[in-house]
């Protein structure tokens, strides 16, 4: 299970994010790098991660047109990345480019709808179904266009896992532990209840980066999912 915790290192710079992994140590086993650091940073703190045998998930949520998107995933596939993600609702087309491009030497994630995102939400941008049936929807594109997986709320998950099978790759973000607040996230869940709902991995930020031990914050939550697995 300490290989399906992601730490999302959503801090301002290198040295910050630096900091933390040395901090949090054996733990946790992947570790996300989203816009706000690579746009600071750049591809370098990436590979420097990759060298020094960390995993990396690049959480750039590309929206392109196909080429242009192909050629970005072609880039991270140089940088040395685990996985990487790409909106499904830039359609079939930008999703099979994605996947031809990756060459199996990375994971296609394909994010299906925010975290942040309610149905009130979706309605604003013109999407009338009910926000589940919009993830299921676009899963099931991902699924057929080659994804390893998708990412989505722990809400949805257990949807997603019944109607599409044991092969998808489910990575849930905003994952609280117990007492934990939301932040920005709308649809959140513990680490267990991800776990039990299907996710193969969960994304988890503030409780561990800014917790007083993150390495103990991180342990304890491996502990939490194996508990889970083992319930299930």
């Amino acid at each position: 299970m300490r290989e399906r915790l992601i730490v999302a290192l959503d801090v301002p710079n290198a040295q910050a994010a630096r900091e933390l992994v040395s901090r949090i140590g054996d733990a946790a086993g992947v570790y996300k790098i989203g816009l706000q650091l690579f746009t600071a940073e750049g591809p370098g703190l990436v590979r420097e991660l990759v060298n020094s045998g960390r995993k990396v998930f690049l959480d750039l949520k590309l929206h392109d047109i196909p080429n242009t998107v192909s050629h970005a995933v072609k880039s991270a596939v140089g940088f040395g990345v685990s996985m990487l993600t790409v909106h499904a609702s830039g359609g079939t087309d930008v999703l099979r480019a994605a996947v031809e491009a990756a060459d199996q030497r990375l994971a296609i994630l394909a994010v299906t709808v925010l975290t942040s995102f309610d149905d009130e939400d979706l309605r604003e941008i013109g999407v009338p179904d009910p926000l589940a049936d919009q993830v299921l929807h676009l899963a099931s594109l991902a699924q057929s266009a080659g994804c390893a997986g998708v990412v989505t709320s722990p809400r949805e998950t257990a949807l997603v896992r019944k109607s599409l099978g044991q092969g998808l790759v489910i990575v849930n973000p905003g994952i609280r532990p117990a007492g934990a607040g939301k932040d920005d996230q709308e649809r959140t869940a513990t680490p267990a209840q991800a776990i039990l709902a299907g996710a193969t991995h969960i994304v988890v930020g503030r409780p561990i980066t800014q917790a007083e031990d993150p390495a103990r914050a991180a342990g304890n939550i491996v502990q939490e999912m194996e508990r889970a697995r083992s319930s299930r």
